[in-house]
């Protein structure tokens, strides 16, 4: 599959603010800033109860897809209180302790039914419009980003997959336990490979799947099979994809994604052959890219209106560092 998300001819260093920046190019897309302890070794089952209990708690409030959002302030929040959250009718016996703020209290999320429209001071927004459009900081992003994950892990975890019987949430929220077996299940992420496909000599490869926008181009991705090392999974869906053969890979980045769990792992990828023979079944388009095209695309200037991604997906940070390689570097 083609990865996908927005455009923009900026750049940034979304989730690098504060002492605590880091100089990976992973902490600068979206919802990879995340600096909660999550202490996940030490919960109990009284974990949850506590956290609920303590007065610098904050919850994050979800549902259908979206999230609540203060909009009375200069600026706005996702964060509400525990008695707030009470008033708005959210499930907190089935909160989820997301971890503890370096600076306060615990961070929890819970599930809440949306206003079917946006109520005086609040409303409900995407979380993918959210991280596109950078309407929170950073680290509330990345907070939501858990959240989503986890939330939508539960939902799709109620029954034990060993005997058939109902789960209960444990460890507030870290995993689930069968009521009827001693099975037990915890969260998953499902790896997926992103890769900027080059030929060593200022050519990349972008495709487009037809559900993309017009005009959008990204990179090529697919999931992790089953005994699969990363590197191989770059080859496999490159040639599955572009019916291209890959030597080289290098790791670059990776990026939560929680659309449902995933995580986006970023590579740069040397292809060793140069005739391109898309599968039409997942791209309407797949073709070699000069550099000097690329970079109009990147910065908005391209004739046709040509775009990539937007800053806060991973395929933004691979597109760019293919464009910004310094002269005679193999990429």
């Amino acid at each position: 599959m083609a990865d996908t998300d927005g455009t923009d001819g900026t750049d940034g260093t979304s989730g690098t603010e504060g002492p605590d920046a880091r100089p990976e190019m992973s902490a600068r897309m979206g919802f990879s800033r995340n600096r909660l302890r999550r202490d996940g070794e030490l919960r109990t089952g009284e974990s949850l109860a506590a956290a609920l209990a303590d007065a610098a708690a904050t919850i994050y409030l979800g549902g259908a897809g979206k999230w609540l959002v203060k909009t009375d302030g200069p600026e706005l929040s996702a964060a509400f209180g525990i008695e707030e959250a009470r008033l708005l009718g959210a499930d907190l016996e089935a909160a989820i302790l997301l971890g503890f703020d370096p600076a306060g209290g615990p961070a929890l999320s819970a599930v809440v039914a949306l206003p079917e429209e946006d109520a005086a001071g609040l409303a409900a927004m995407d979380l993918r419009g959210i991280g596109m459009e950078e309407r929170l900081d950073p680290d509330t992003e990345g907070r939501l980003a858990q959240a989503a994950h986890l939330l939508q892990w539960h939902g799709k975890n109620r029954f034990c997959g060993v005997c058939g019987a109902a789960t209960r949430s444990a460890a507030a929220g870290y995993r689930r336990e069968c009521t009827a077996c001693d099975n037990v299940v915890f969260p998953r992420t499902d790896p997926v490979t992103i890769m900027l496909v080059h030929d060593g000599e200022g050519r990349c490869v972008l495709g487009r799947q037809p559900r993309f926008a017009a005009n959008f181009w990204s990179c090529l991705a697919g999931f992790v099979e089953p005994g699969e090392t990363l590197e191989d999974a770059v080859r496999r869906e490159t040639m599955e994809e572009a019916g291209l053969a890959v030597g080289e890979v290098t790791l670059l980045a990776s990026q939560p994604w929680p659309f449902p769990g995933n995580l986006m792992i970023g590579c740069l990828a040397k292809a060793e052959t140069r005739q391109i023979v898309f599968d039409a079944t997942e791209l309407e388009a797949c073709r070699w890219f000069p550099r000097e095209e690329v970079r109009a695309m990147l910065e908005g200037r391209h004739p046709d209106g040509l775009a990539i991604p937007k800053r806060f997906a991973i395929a933004h940070h691979l597109i760019r560092a293919f464009v910004e390689a310094p002269a005679g570097t193999d990429r």
